[in-house]
C-alpha cells in the first residue's frame, strides 16, 4: 500500500512538472524560408504576449513563446502566416516556417474621362482617334520610297555613268574612290545602328544594369560594332533580343577591361 502511495505521489509531481513546462514560455528558435532559402528581415510577432523580433540574414529568429501562443510571420514581399504553438513545437525548440510569394491582385480600375480599363484589346475599341495624315494615307506617289543618304547618292554617282563606255565608274575604281565611298557607306550604316541602340536604352541602364562606366559607353558600343553579329541582331529591332546581346557582350568587355 505504501508503494502505491509513493507511485501516485511521484506521478503527481511528474504531471506538475509537465504542466509547468507547457504553461511558461521558453526560448523558441526557428528559420523562415522561401523557395528553400532563408529570408531576412521577416517580422516575427508573438501576438499573445505582445513580443516581436526580426529574422537575421540567414532567415533565423529567436523568440519567447508558450503553448497556445499565436506567432505571426510577416514580410512585404511574402504571404503572411500565423502559427499556434503546440506542446510538440515547444518541446522540439526549433521550427521551420516556409512563406509563399505575395501576389497582389487589384480590382478592375476605370480611368476617366476615357473609361480606360488597362485592357488594350478593349480600350482600343473605346477610344476615338484622328486619322494619321501622311504621304501613304493621302495616296501620294513614291510614299513608300526610302530617301537615300548622301553617302548612298555619292556611291551611286561614282558607279554609274552615261555614254558608250562610261568613264566615271572606271576612273573611280582606278583611283580607289569607289572603294572609299563603300567604306564610308558601311561605316555610316553601322553607326546608324549604334545610334538606334543608344536611342532604345538610357545611359543609366548601361551603368546600373550592365556595369559599364558612363565614360566607357562609347568604347563599349565600338566593341559591339566590331562583332560580326552586331548588325544582324540590331536589324531585328527586337529590344529584348538586343538587350540580351548587350548583356553578353558587356560581360566579355568588362573581363577584357579588367585584364588591361
Amino acid at each position: 500500500m505504501t508503494r502505491i502511495k509513493w507511485f501516485i505521489l511521484l506521478l503527481f509531481f511528474v504531471c506538475i512538472k509537465i504542466q509547468a513546462q507547457t504553461s511558461y514560455d521558453t526560448e523558441l528558435s526557428g528559420k523562415v524560408t522561401n523557395m528553400g532559402e532563408g529570408v531576412t528581415d521577416v517580422h516575427v510577432l508573438n501576438l499573445t504576449q505582445k513580443r516581436a523580433t526580426i529574422t537575421n540574414s540567414e532567415g533565423e529568429f529567436l523568440i519567447r513563446a508558450a503553448v497556445n501562443d499565436t506567432l505571426m510571420f510577416s514580410a512585404i514581399q511574402l504571404q503572411r502566416k500565423s502559427l499556434v504553438i503546440t506542446p510538440a513545437i515547444l518541446s522540439s525548440g526549433y521550427i521551420i516556417v516556409p512563406l509563399g510569394e505575395f501576389v497582389n491582385e487589384l480590382d478592375e480600375v476605370v480611368l476617366l474621362p476615357f473609361n480606360l480599363t488597362g485592357d488594350l484589346s478593349r480600350d482600343m475599341n473605346n477610344i476615338e482617334t484622328d486619322k494619321v495624315v501622311v504621304a501613304s494615307t493621302l495616296g501620294l506617289p513614291n510614299a513608300y520610297v526610302k530617301p537615300i543618304t548622301q553617302a548612298e547618292r555619292k556611291l551611286f554617282e561614282a558607279t554609274t555613268g552615261g555614254g558608250l563606255v562610261p568613264l566615271n565608274p572606271i576612273l573611280n575604281a582606278i583611283t580607289g574612290r569607289t572603294k572609299y565611298l563603300k567604306k564610308v557607306l558601311a561605316y555610316q550604316e553601322k553607326y546608324a545602328r549604334t545610334n538606334r541602340v543608344r536611342d532604345f536604352y538610357a545611359d543609366s541602364l548601361f551603368v546600373q544594369n550592365l556595369g559599364i562606366p558612363s565614360d566607357k559607353i562609347e568604347d563599349f558600343m565600338y566593341y559591339c560594332e566590331i562583332d560580326s553579329s552586331f548588325s544582324s541582331v540590331v536589324d531585328t529591332r527586337d529590344r529584348l533580343k538586343i538587350w540580351e546581346y548587350l548583356k553578353r557582350r558587356s560581360s566579355q568587355y568588362l573581363v577584357l577591361s579588367n585584364e588591361e
